[in-house]
């Protein structure tokens, strides 16, 4: 499948989950707006019935008090207005003992203006108690004109009718401070706190506060339906995104294995052509009549097929490597002893190509737990890699040294001057089959074996190693070993 394909269905398939997300997240935004919104319309009608009950209540208690005194006003002036009827000849207490010389359209006209009489005089009355209910509430204490046991009560009551059975805290204040309120109401804060006023028109004015604990969980209860369907989401997107990764790892990996092969039958063609040819040029009886050429020959079959079983086994070792724990034998060796072995014999290579190889050992403490065979191919590794990556306007620079370091750990650096390592290819230089790119350059041949070889076997050694690169300047391998206790 080609890239460009690739990325475009990355790109629809993203841009489909982030829509269905976006939908998602906005739909539960809107239910947990409405949602709220229905919590505060419903507990702001039960804090208004709550309010009317209690001046309803109000005004009960002060005509139950009133009652007996205006019954017993009402019956005095009226047993005063009969006594004075009677003396004037005249008969009120009913049309029916009236005389019958007044006629029945007389007896009617002197009803309608007792009623009338009664009615004006009870409407007064009412009046007069209305105003005293006005006049002495602002008189009463607040917990006697609203008792708290009463008001939970009926909040609680007018609550469950709205379909909120929450625990609620309540208070009831004026405007400059708190009356009385329940043991965990939070005086002081003004969110998520409901207030009513209460007794309206009395010249002070009281509020009632309630303030419902668990209402985020009640909310979020109300809308949680929908967090499965956000999760199943993020699963698919989660996914999603690790097959792409995969499959992006999956084309490079492919690419690096063409590469791979493309590099291993060069290496392989070269040598065994070289064999092939020598065989040949045996066949010629002149050829081993010749006892110089003979010698030549042979030497070149051997240089050839030792070049040959070399890079056969650099294959089956990263394969061994692979499969299983690799033999190794670990013993106590002198890492100074040892890079100076190594610097001896590849000091030659270096000053065919009219370079220079320094070495600057100034760790005092040098005594490591490795595999030395091992050890001393990684450094050879090193040193051959910064040869071969040589720049082509300089001649090679190479500089190996060790130093002490705390905590009982050895460093070993080996810097060159050669062509440098981008910093987008740093991270994958210790990739198996990985092989910096060159462009059109292929005069640097390999497997892209060795450097994942090397981070393989530090890694056993029990230590690490990182690479310090400058594009165009040269490159610093920084290996770190703990030493031996």
């Amino acid at each position: 499948m080609k890239k460009s394909t690739i990325w475009l269905l990355i790109i629809v398939m993203a841009l489909t989950f982030g829509g269905l997300i976006y939908v998602q997240i906005l739909y539960m935004e809107k239910m947990t707006r409405m949602r709220n919104e229905q919590f505060n319309e419903n507990v702001k009608r039960s804090l208004s019935d709550v309010a009317g009950y209690l001046e309803r209540q109000e005004t009960l208690h002060y005509l139950e008090e009133d009652i007996e005194d205006i019954e017993a006003a009402f019956y005095d002036d009226y047993s005063l207005a009969l006594a004075t009827d009677t003396l004037s000849g005249q008969n009120i207490v009913s049309p029916i003992f009236m005389p019958a010389a007044v006629g029945v359209e007389g007896q009617y006209k002197q009803y309608q203006k007792i009623i009338r009489n009664q009615y004006l005089y009870q409407k007064g009355l009412l009046n007069e108690v209305i105003l005293n209910i006005m006049r002495e509430a602002s008189r009463r204490p607040a917990l006697e004109r609203g008792d708290t046991s009463v008001v939970r009560k009926q909040l609680q009551q007018e609550l469950s009718s709205c379909g909120i059975n929450l625990p609620f805290e309540f208070s009831m204040s004026t405007t400059k401070k708190v009356i009385c309120h329940t043991k965990d109401f939070p005086v002081g804060q003004e969110s998520d706190v409901y207030s009513q006023m209460l007794f309206q028109g009395s010249p002070m004015h009281y509020y009632l506060n309630v303030y419902f604990p668990t209402k985020g969980d009640y909310i979020y209860n109300s809308v949680r339906f929908l967090i499965p369907t956000l999760s199943f989401t993020l699963i698919l997107l989660i996914v999603f995104l690790y097959t792409v990764i995969l499959a992006f790892r999956q084309k490079r990996i492919t690419e690096m294995k063409n590469d791979f092969i493309n590099n291993m039958t060069h290496e392989f063609k070269t040598p065994i052509s070289t064999i092939s040819l020598a065989a040949q040029m045996l066949a010629d009886d002149s050829v081993r009549k010749s006892p110089s050429m003979l010698q030549h020959l042979s030497t070149v079959i051997t240089d050839e097929s030792k070049r040959l079983r070399f890079q056969v086994e650099k294959v089956l070792q990263m394969s061994m490597f692979d499969r299983q724990q690799p033999n190794l034998k670990f013993s106590e060796v002198d890492v100074n002893r040892l890079i100076e072995q190594v610097v001896s014999t590849f000091k030659i290579k270096v000053e065919k190509y009219g370079g220079s190889l320094n070495m600057n050992l100034q760790a005092s403490k040098d005594k490591v737990l490795v595999d030395e065979m091992h050890l001393t191919n990684v450094i050879f590794n090193l040193l051959d890699n910064a040869v071969k990556y040589v720049r082509q306007d300089a001649e090679p620079r190479l500089e190996i040294s060790t130093t002490d370091l705390p905590d009982n750990k050895l460093e070993i650096r080996v810097k060159d001057n050669g062509i440098g390592i981008k910093k987008e290819h740093l991270k994958l230089i210790f990739d198996k089959f990985y092989r910096v790119p060159t462009g059109n350059n292929h005069d640097v041949k390999g497997f892209g074996l060795g450097l994942a070889y090397v981070h393989k076997l530090i890694t056993e050694f029990g230590g690490q190693i990182k690479v310090e690169s400058d594009f165009g300047k040269g490159t610093t391998f920084i290996i770190t070993l703990p030493l031996t206790p």
